[in-house]
């Protein structure tokens, strides 16, 4: 039996430039035998790094040769072709740009507003994996939804976010700079709606202990949290930190189906997208109970409150 690599013998490729693929580097460079990365990345971390054109197979192909593992951080046709390069060039595992949410909690294929290629991608990594010639692993990450989302400026203030709908502070749930919130308040059950959040600093620490373990002995979905709680004491502990009393509405599920047919009826695509958002939570699409992760690796995650005491503080 062949001796199972251990990090400092494994090649680690990571796509992407923006923030969250910042903090992987710097993570993975702490102990990575090799890393290949974004040249903006080198004068900061110890990697090689590469410039590739995501439209041409053969040039990622070429990228991508040698390398065990490939942490993507970029998603739509993009991702696809990387996908489809990894494969050709033998990479062993791939782990797709899906970091927020269950996988097994998302909408079917074609239902679902925030897909982005998401399932194509999903397809088409579930088909290589299958594959009897040089089949190739992968792995997903989900952390429920980054606490970035409420950082002030929002995520696009952290370089994350490019391709979705809620770049901006206040764009999901709560502002806290302003103190208002909007938020489901039940599920389709009548239940409180729950939330799974993690940091993006501690998602990264969360891969890169991961790594630590192996890559061989990873399962099909690894799920993380920092901290779980309902979108009720949410806004209630942005409101204890920052020491103000928030403004809130709350969503009755039946009401935020109304809202969805007002604005499809009225083609308001902003409000639409943003009331699919409150759906989609009260859906549980960010809830999940089994952290397989936080249990299997030796690492102490940041709450959400002092995560606010860090980044918002009392008014």
């Amino acid at each position: 039996m062949g001796r199972r690599p251990t990090t400092a013998m494994m090649r680690i490729a990571i796509a992407g430039a923006g923030g969250f693929a910042s903090l992987l580097a710097q993570e993975l460079s702490q102990s990575a035998y090799a890393m290949l990365a974004h040249p903006e990345f080198e004068s900061n971390y110890d990697c090689q790094v590469a410039v590739v054109d995501y439209t041409s197979l053969e040039n990622l192909q070429f990228a991508l040769q040698g390398i065990d593992l490939v942490i993507s951080t970029i998603s739509g046709a993009e991702q696809i072709n990387l996908i489809d390069a990894a494969r050709r060039a033998r990479v062993r595992c791939f782990v797709p740009s899906e970091f927020e949410g269950a996988v097994s909690h998302r909408p079917p294929a074609g239902a679902d507003p925030f897909d982005n290629d998401s399932s194509a991608a999903l397809a088409q990594l579930r088909h290589w994996s299958s594959s009897r010639h040089h089949p190739m692993k992968y792995t997903v990450f989900s952390c429920g939804i980054f606490y970035e989302r409420f950082s002030p400026g929002g995520l696009q203030a952290c370089g994350m976010g490019v391709t979705c709908r809620i770049r901006n502070q206040g764009d999901y749930l709560i502002d806290i700079g302003r103190g208002t919130a909007e938020i489901p308040e039940t599920n389709p059950q009548g239940r409180s709606v729950q939330v799974v959040m993690t940091s993006a600093v501690d998602v990264a620490r969360f891969v890169a202990a991961a790594v630590e373990l192996g890559i061989d002995s990873w399962p099909r979905e690894f799920k993380m949290r920092g901290s779980r709680m309902s979108t009720q004491r949410l806004y209630e502990i942005c409101s204890e930190v920052r020491g103000i009393q928030f403004n809130v509405v709350t969503r009755p599920y039946e009401e935020i189906e109304q809202w969805l047919r007002y604005y499809e009826q009225n083609r308001d695509e902003a409000r639409w997208y943003s009331m699919q958002h409150l759906l989609q939570t009260a859906n549980g699409r960010y809830n999940f109970l089994d952290a397989n992760l936080n249990d299997a690796v030796d690492l102490q995650p940041t709450s959400f409150r002092q995560w606010l005491y860090d980044n918002w503080g009392p008014a």
